[in-house]
């Protein structure tokens, strides 16, 4: 039976409609989750994807862009163990593992089957960053990681339930493997919360417009962003346009990792070849190939920001990543650090593309995150863990300068307002500034980056530190410089402490008042600096922006 045509008024309604089920998911999440890493950074996301492919039909705006590709995979991972076991009504499979759904191990996926009338009509599916999961380092950023069981517990897809009845064992497993089990308790309950709205949000839908009308318009929707991305892609010069990057070290040798990129634009297809970057590593800044392609569909939905988010941007998309690669990593090749992996993905396509479309493209951004996990015991033996990831400058662009103190650009996670971390943790933040001098020159300027000075209240902890960007500052593009480097110090009365391999860090003891000094990166700066608006380099040193970073001019 063909699928009806829908009207323009219908199909934008449903789309609105659909939209909606996944923020109501998201935001259902948000307000419920234990950990602030969820409720407060909001480093989770909520979507429908296709019943026989698993892929992404509609997500939710407030959700991270880079588990829109991720999740695709995951749901496919759950159709390909269903075929052991058919799907049923009622089951709910829960799973972190990241070379089947993306990412790494702190992000749990939870995928409900949605049945109409006895037959499977999408998937619902939740996925969130747990606190803590096991693994050697409280938060499971391990810079030294060598095999993925030091990141922490793997969960393949199982059935947390199994046609609507809970499987305890499989919930007493998870929540054994975290130091925090109360909260990886709240979490899971928030995801299973959301995905319960979801369907009840969607079998609202459903009634009112039926199954035949709303799966016209999930094909509707998917058409419409392949034609628009294919147009875009079409008014790019044909050409080859090719860049490269690097990231600092793997966690356990000093040696940089090359990520390059050869892009072949040829009418309306786009070819992004990475068979130029480095081998797969022993340490944790693998990823998978799921955790690649993601990474590229975030990229370029940066560039083309107005087409829809569903699988059809990547249609007229190849990308060429080798097996075994850094880019596309076998268990148990170890993935914790993917965040910086597939920051400098995103930056070195936005550097290969400013030569196709250098008004279109942004200078890299500050490119980590700089996970920083902070652990320790209360008074009563209670462990703590303080997680929580930090920003940074934005690049210069053909508009404007770059935005200062952002959050990473693979995502719409905030960074956790100062006042919930200092009441949830023993800890004070003596600082929160913008860093002056961080960002790089150009006609547009990149933004600043960010001072944090923490200091610990309580007796004692431990200090882990994942970042990058501690060698290889964020470039500038179109003639623009780059901005200032990662620096991390460790503050004990006078001496100062900076980390052997420049931005990571592992096991470092810390007592009451001493301090941690993060100085994170800015944008990469966009244009020849001799070209800035004379107007805006007075401005700027009338707002006190000019210190110079990279001698240790913050002040």
């Amino acid at each position: 039976m063909a699928e009806p045509a829908l009207d323009p008024i219908t199909l934008a309604v449903l789309a609105g409609r659909l939209e909606q089920i996944a923020d109501e998911m998201d935001a259902t999440l948000f307000r419920s989750a234990f950990n602030p890493t969820i409720a407060e950074a909001r480093d989770a996301s909520h979507g429908l994807y296709d019943a026989v492919t698993g892929e992404t039909l509609v997500q939710g705006k407030a959700g991270l862009p880079i588990f829109v590709g991720v999740m695709a995979f995951a749901v496919r991972a759950v159709i390909e163990t269903a075929q052991d076991e058919p799907l049923a009504d009622g089951d709910l499979f829960l799973f972190n593992d990241p070379y089947d759904g993306g990412t790494h191990l702190s992000d749990f996926k939870l995928v409900r089957p949605y049945f109409r009338g006895g037959r499977l009509f999408c998937h619902l599916a939740s996925v969130g960053h747990w606190h803590d999961v096991g693994g050697n380092v409280p938060g499971n950023y391990n810079p030294e990681a060598t095999e993925c069981f030091q990141e922490g517990v793997l969960i393949p897809p199982v059935r947390l339930d199994r046609a609507g009845v809970r499987q305890r064992d499989v919930l007493a497993i998870v929540t054994a493997n975290s130091r925090l089990p109360q909260t990886a308790f709240g979490d899971l309950s928030g995801q299973i919360a959301a995905l319960e709205i979801g369907a009840r949000r969607l079998d609202a839908l459903l009634d009112e417009y039926g199954e035949t009308t709303v799966a016209a318009c999930f094909t509707a929707l998917r058409t419409r962003a392949e034609r628009m991305m294919r147009a875009h892609v079409a008014e790019l010069p044909d050409g080859h346009y090719a860049a490269e990057d690097f990231l600092d070290n793997d966690g356990t040798s000093p040696e940089a990792l090359r990520i390059a990129v050869d892009i072949t634009v040829a009418g309306d297809r786009l070819t992004l070849d990475f068979s130029r970057s480095a081998p797969a590593c022993l340490g944790p800044l693998n990823i998978s190939r799921a955790t690649a392609v993601a990474s590229v569909y975030v990229a370029l939905k940066h560039v083309f920001p107005d087409v829809p988010a569903n699988a059809g941007v990547l249609t007229p998309v190849e990308v060429v990543i080798p097996e075994g690669s850094l880019l596309a990593a076998r268990k148990p090749r170890p993935v914790g650090g993917y965040t910086e992996t597939i920051l400098r993905i995103i930056d070195v396509i936005f550097a290969a593309l400013s030569r196709a479309a250098p008004t279109v493209v942004p200078a890299p951004a500050y490119g980590t995150i700089n996970a920083l996990s902070i652990a320790g015991r209360h008074a009563d033996g209670r462990r703590w863990v303080m997680f929580s990831f930090f920003g940074g400058g934005h690049g210069g662009h053909a508009e404007g300068d770059g935005l200062n103190h952002g959050n990473a650009p693979i995502s719409t996670a905030t960074i956790p307002p100062v006042e919930i971390l200092e009441a949830a943790y023993p800890v004070l933040f003596r600082r929160w500034a913008l860093r002056p001098g961080s960002g790089g020159a150009g006609r547009h300027r990149g933004g600043l980056g960010a001072i944090y000075e923490i200091e610990l209240l309580a007796d004692s902890a431990e200090v882990f530190l994942f970042g990058e960007r501690g060698r290889f500052p964020p470039p500038g593009i179109v003639g623009g410089s780059q901005a200032a480097p990662n620096r991390f110090t460790v503050i004990r009365g006078e001496a100062r402490e900076h980390p052997k391999l420049v931005s990571k860090m592992v096991g470092a003891r810390i007592e009451r008042g001493d301090r941690l000094l993060l100085e994170t990166p800015g944008g990469g700066g966009y244009g020849p600096p001799g070209e800035r608006d004379p107007r805006a380099a007075a401005r700027d040193a009338a707002l006190g922006y000019l210190g110079d970073a990279a001698r240790g001019d913050t002040a």
